[in-house]
């Protein structure tokens, strides 16, 4: 079937700096996966956090199913990642050590399954925001110069 991209993070690209990417599954409810295919997906405000050694998504939002009836799942709430052991046990020991972070970055349909690209980040500050805006318009400005 292929890759379909249904929702990309982009403001984590401007808030972190992205050091290591995995792909996890997602344990949904059946009128999520249907509000995913449509494409109602937020990832702005989530991340993941290890509970019990388990990886769990928070703060990102899945629109209801608009033919869902009493069964519609709740919007924001905490979806399990699939990930092997030692994938959580790493990432949780990198939070817990480095105070790094786990953030999403973008959710995609593979095979007809929701999966979910998710990095290890480390927070930018504000120059370092001003440094990275400073270099891409540098390079936005070189690509016109070559075009003309």
């Amino acid at each position: 079937m292929g890759i379909k991209e249904v929702a990309v993070n982009k403001k984590a690209f401007h808030d972190f700096e992205i050091l290591d990417n995995y792909e996890a599954g997602l344990s949904l409810l059946g009128t999520e996966i249907k509000s995913i295919r449509k494409g109602k997906v937020q990832l702005k405000e989530s991340y993941v956090s290890f509970i019990n050694n388990e990886a769990y998504i928070k703060g990102m939002n899945i629109a209801q199913y608009d033919l869902g009836n009493r069964f519609n799942h709740d919007e924001t709430r905490d979806r399990k990642l699939l990930l092997h052991k030692a994938e959580i046990r790493k990432l949780a020991n990198k939070v817990k050590l480095q105070g790094l972070t786990v953030i999403p970055l973008k959710m995609y349909l593979k095979d007809g399954k929701a999966k979910l690209e998710i990095a290890l980040a480390r927070g930018k500050t504000l120059y370092d925001k001003r440094e990275s805006d400073k270099l891409k318009s540098m390079k936005r400005e070189a690509q016109k110069a070559l075009k003309r």
